[in-house]
């Protein structure tokens, strides 16, 4: 990364998550998405189905924080499956 890009706010690559493979639960695509926290990973995941030819998306983001990515990502998944179970598809409403 150049000088001028740590001055000016230029992103690393090497901050960056790497990228998680979608996991199907009952009909419903589940996509961990940790968000980077002061203190670790905040829970959070995207939660897609298709409904009437149309792909319908939740961002589910808790105010929960885990330190390791993996823990995080785990325990996203979790949760965004406890969502699923409690409301359906009136998460998308």
């Amino acid at each position: 990364m150049s000088l001028f890009s740590k001055l000016f706010g230029g992103k690393s690559k090497a901050g960056k998550a790497p990228e998680v493979e979608a996991e199907s639960y009952n009909g419903f695509r589940i996509t961990p998405a940790p968000q980077s926290d002061a203190d670790g990973y905040r829970i959070g995941a995207v939660i897609e189905k298709e409904i009437d030819g149309e792909v319908k998306r939740h961002h589910l983001l808790r105010a929960d924080v885990v330190r390791s990515l993996d823990e995080a990502q785990a325990f996203s998944l979790r949760k965004a499956k406890q969502v699923i179970d409690e409301q359906g598809e009136r998460l998308f409403r």
